[in-house]
């Protein structure tokens, strides 16, 4: 998807029905800045404001995400080649979320072995001690429940015995077995407990 050709579109559309661009923000319950962001080609409409955006500009989400009005003989088409370019995003995306999750794991697991192994082997006052062991464990506990929200959200996990891709509850992943980032949990559809690998595509 061409960005700026879409937040060209969205500026003349917006200009169209006669909203500046904080009208329009005060619309959608967002920033002015949110919206010369998606008209400069800087950024997308979020998924969660994107049908009320369409309904306000009196355009259809296949027009706001081809950047211009699609015609009936090109809708099907335009709607294809969407779809499979925002499949495209969010496997580029749910990569570059799980490459974070390794550097935040990595990052964490250095600061806290390190911390903990300076409080065990040098002599120094006991309150000092404590506090380092606790300044270790502070950004530990913080991040490992964030790193795993990554896991669970970003792609999906694929059943060994059904081969049903599915993205599971926070507990089920929280809780599962695992070795790296195949966890052994129940299956949706077929309700059986398998070692599920971690895949970015729904296919």
């Amino acid at each position: 998807m061409d960005q700026v050709k879409i937040g060209k579109f969205i500026a003349e559309c917006r200009k169209k029905v006669n909203l500046t661009q904080m009208q329009l923000a005060e619309k959608l319950s967002i920033t002015d800045r949110a919206v010369s962001k998606w008209e400069t080609g800087r950024a997308m409409p979020d998924s969660s404001v994107m049908l009320k955006l369409c309904e306000i500009l009196k355009i259809t989400v296949n027009d706001l995400l081809s950047g211009e009005v699609v015609t009936m003989d090109n809708y099907n088409k335009e709607s294809e080649k969407n779809l499979i370019e925002m499949v495209k995003q969010k496997e580029e995306s749910d990569k570059r979320l799980l490459t974070m999750e390794i550097v935040i794991g990595v990052l964490i697991s250095i600061v806290f072995f390190a911390l903990i192994f300076i409080a065990s082997l040098i002599e120094m006052e006991e309150w000092l001690r404590i506090t380092l062991i606790i300044t270790g464990f502070i950004p530990f506990a913080i991040m490992v429940p964030f790193a795993i929200r990554i896991e669970q959200t970003a792609g999906y996990y694929e059943c060994q015995k059904c081969g049903h891709r599915y993205v599971p509850k926070y507990s089920s992943v929280l809780w599962a077995m695992h070795i790296n980032r195949t966890r052994y949990m129940r299956c949706p559809k077929c309700h059986k407990k398998s070692w599920q690998k971690k895949v970015i595509s729904k296919d």
